[in-house]
């Protein structure tokens, strides 16, 4: 525990050290970083890939469910992906510096705000080694310093990872240490980093329910958070049917293992008997467990359709697998009503043609995003064109929904005078 404390001071001190460096450094410079990172992992695909063959290996004999395999994975196309998300974020506007909301004061003055990094930010994160680039990229944009904490299933992989970020780093004439990635898998660093406030100005926990809990629970340092990401689509009685299965389909069969894939499909009881028999022999043939209320089990029994009863716990819970919930509800009031109440206030979708219920829909529901006629599976910074995100935010607090860019800055107060004094 000595080790690990004197190892993780010692990251923040040069975390803090390397964060008042990146936060004067002009966009040209670390927009050259990106792009130094991405050829660094360009020319390291083959190293990157064996490092994560030995991460999966690892995982795979220590039973890691599918789910969490599936996130560890570094498919060629994934690594595409952190290429092109560090050539997006670097065409990116820079918030750095931005100054709004000037006004003349009665007094004479000029006032007005200036966007201004938040300085050193901790990332702890499960499985997704991308994570590692996604939050690097986004850190170095946004003028922060970062300490990266990846799980220890993923050690491997985001060593590699790490390695290229320091010689983009370096080969531009900035300090390795402005992007930090924890090399031990002790679990005693975690401890450290979110209570290091002499160090450290954020926290932004991405993985499990569990992880989630306990870093908002023992944290001193300010932490931006989502808990879970139990995620509704409503098929309204306005819906165009074909439209909303392939919605719904989209939003859960997409991706089981990620936090915007949907939980919990809403049916309207005017189009149950259209409706369920249709999305869910589609379900099946993607091999999707099907749970339902007593009026969807009724109505897939007439079709001679697999149904689970769905208990009250199911309403509640992230899945993370090839399992979906279904309830039939009277309208829209009753959707919106259960959504507000069972769900993580993350992303929830309303199916229908009908432009008073959309709005309705997108009034009352209480989630950091809400969509009509979309799937759920594009609540995500790639797709919003941050760029890449650092997580996902229901704190409505300072952000909200995918955190981006500006996310990781805030603002000042800036004045200008001539000679002025109060009076």
């Amino acid at each position: 525990m000595t080790d690990v404390k004197e190892y993780m001071k010692q990251v923040g001190e040069q975390a803090r050290s390397a964060s008042r460096l990146i936060a004067k450094a002009d966009t040209g410079l670390k927009n050259k970083a990106l792009f130094a990172i991405a050829d660094a992992i360009n020319a390291a695909r083959d190293a990157i890939g064996q490092a994560n063959k030995l991460d999966m290996d690892n995982g795979e004999k220590k039973g890691l469910e599918a789910a969490l395999l599936d996130r560890l994975a570094l498919t060629p196309d994934r690594i595409d992906g952190m290429i092109e998300g560090l050539q997006q974020v670097a065409a990116l506007p820079d918030p750095c510096g931005e100054t709004t909301d000037f006004k003349y004061m009665p007094s004479g003055i000029q006032l007005g705000k200036m966007r201004t990094p938040l300085g050193v930010i901790g990332i702890i994160y499960e499985s997704r080694p991308n994570v590692t680039v996604d939050a690097a990229s986004l850190c170095l944009k946004s003028g922060n310093a970062a300490i990266l904490r990846g799980g220890s299933e993923a050690i491997h992989s985001n060593t590699a990872i790490a390695t290229c970020i320091a010689q983009g780093l370096k080969d531009v004439g900035l300090p390795a240490d402005c992007v930090q990635v924890v090399s031990t898998t002790d679990r005693a660093a975690v401890g450290e980093l979110i209570t290091m406030t002499e160090y450290v100005d954020v926290v932004v926990p991405r993985g499990g329910k569990n992880l989630i809990e306990r870093i908002s629970r023992d944290a001193k340092v300010t932490v931006i958070k989502h808990l879970d990401g139990i995620c509704h689509v409503y098929v309204d009685q306005t819906a165009c049917l074909d439209k909303a299965l392939n919605v719904a389909l989209n939003s859960k069969t997409h991706r089981y293992g990620v936090c915007n894939a949907m939980e919990t499909l809403l049916v309207n009881t005017d189009i149950a008997n259209k409706f369920l028999p249709n999305i869910t022999k589609a379900l099946l043939d993607k091999g999707v467990e099907v749970r339902g209320c007593a009026a969807t089990q009724n109505v897939l029994t007439k079709e001679n359709l697999t149904c689970i009863a769905a208990t009250d716990e199911d309403w509640s819970t992230e899945y993370l697998a090839p399992i979906l919930s279904i309830k039939v509800v009277a309208d829209i009031n009753e959707a919106i009503s259960h959504i507000n109440h069972f769900g993580s206030h993350h992303t929830d979708v309303l199916i229908s043609e009908n432009y008073t219920l959309a709005r309705q829909f997108l009034t009352e529901v209480d989630s950091s995003s809400v969509m009509i006629n979309a799937s759920s599976r594009f609540a995500d910074g790639f797709e919003y064109g941050l760029g890449a995100e650092i997580g996902i935010s229901t704190d409505k607090i300072h952000a909200r929904g995918p955190v981006g860019l500006e996310g990781l800055t805030s603002q000042k107060w800036i004045v200008f005078g001539d000679g002025h004094v109060r009076t």
